[in-house]
């Protein structure tokens, strides 16, 4: 099984580059452990990870 590091900012890129001016530079710069490797992924594999990326920082957020 080929497991690969990537950066969110290179899936966007590769899979949904209209979303890259939506994401902030913070969602772009994380890391994501791909288990079958960036080749093997798809647009929907994309959005989800992306949708992951983006609710995992919502959750650091603090209101004031």
């Amino acid at each position: 099984m080929l497991v690969e590091t990537v950066k969110l900012a290179k899936i966007v890129m590769k899979l949904t580059p209209e979303l890259y001016p939506f994401l902030k530079q913070h969602e772009l710069d994380s890391e994501i452990v791909l288990r079958n490797g960036l080749a093997a992924l798809k647009e929907q594999d994309a959005m989800e990870i992306i949708q992951y990326s983006i609710s995992e920082y919502q959750k650091e957020t603090h209101l004031h």
